[in-house]
């Protein structure tokens, strides 16, 4: 086995240590004599030794730096969220304000709506949209409790919707112009011509029975003619248009496309004539003659009464 060579680190390392030790504690001590004469000694030590440290301090004053700038990150970072957050809610008003917008422009235009002022209206809400390629209808917030009654007529703030078709308590349903099963009577403005606007499922009801064809224009403004009692006269149902078939339509007033809020227009029913005499004269119980009556004068003379019959005479 081989033998192992003395030690020198040992020792070696042993008394460094032990002179650092002094030397720093002699160096604390030193730092903490209150001379003048050890502050002058200090300074000077202190304009010798730190500036030629600064290479020494480089990477500790790279470290502090990077912490400063991972905080600051870290800032910018809860910064940036808060700004999300924050725009998240802006938008969530910006699009409350807009629909709440559309729907005061909605109403606002319900209110512009120019109707006979002896006509009021209840104002409701569409529910839901029924519409299929069969049957076009909505369904109304609005029923028998607020006094709708079946077959008023419903706008929208820009023209003639459709008419009630059955009415629940709190709902009730409206057939829609363009329902096949809609028929409506109007007058075309300005020629006073009368038509029927027929719904056939399409955007363009059709015009027909028009009674003078030839002098009905494109553009024309058609209301309705209040014939038949079902609705008052003189709303707006559209303009005439001229379909890609070649027959007269109506391009309609009214908004299909965004049906939110309808006025029914309350409408009352005709006067009932009941008295017929006021208009009709009675029947006389005298019988029907036939010819010219005899003057008064001749039948004072004793001439036969009998009335004149008509043919030769004899």
């Amino acid at each position: 086995m081989a033998r192992k060579g003395p030690d020198f680190a040992t020792p070696i390392r042993r008394v460094l240590i032990g002179l650092l030790a002094i030397a720093l504690v002699g160096l604390f001590l030193f730092w903490r004599i209150d001379s003048p004469r050890a502050e002058k000694m200090r300074t000077v030590v202190i304009d010798r030794v730190v500036p030629s440290f600064e290479w020494a301090m480089a990477p500790v004053t790279q470290i502090s730096e990077m912490i400063a700038g991972f905080q600051s990150y870290a800032r910018l970072y809860e910064q940036n969220q808060e700004l999300r957050r924050e725009l998240r809610k802006a938008a969530e008003w910006k699009e409350a304000a807009v629909r709440l917008q559309e729907e005061n422009s909605k109403l606002s235009a319900l209110n512009e709506v120019r109707i006979d002022p002896e006509l009021t209206s209840v104002t409701g809400v569409v529910m839901v949209d029924s519409g299929s390629a069969f049957r076009q209808s909505v369904l109304l917030n609005v029923g028998s409790r607020d006094g709708i009654v079946d077959g008023w007529a419903t706008m929208d703030g820009l023209g003639l919707v459709g008419r009630i078709s059955g009415v629940g308590e709190r709902t009730s349903r409206v057939i829609l112009l363009t329902d096949p099963s809609s028929r409506i009577p109007v007058t075309i403005q300005p020629s006073g011509i009368r038509a029927l606007l027929t719904g056939d499922n399409s955007p363009y009801p059709l015009l027909d029975f028009i009674e003078n064809p030839d002098n009905v224009r494109a553009g024309d403004r058609a209301v309705t003619s209040g014939d038949g009692g079902v609705f008052p006269s003189g709303l707006l149902v559209g303009h005439v248009a001229q379909g890609a078939d070649g027959r007269t339509r109506l391009r309609l007033a009214a908004d299909y496309g965004r049906l939110e809020f309808l006025r029914v227009v309350r409408s009352h029913p005709a006067e009932q004539l009941t008295d017929a005499g006021a208009l009709i004269a009675p029947e006389t119980e005298e019988p029907d003659l036939i010819g010219p009556l005899i003057p008064e004068g001749l039948l004072e003379g004793g001439l036969d009464t009998q009335p004149l019959v008509s043919g030769p005479l004899r």
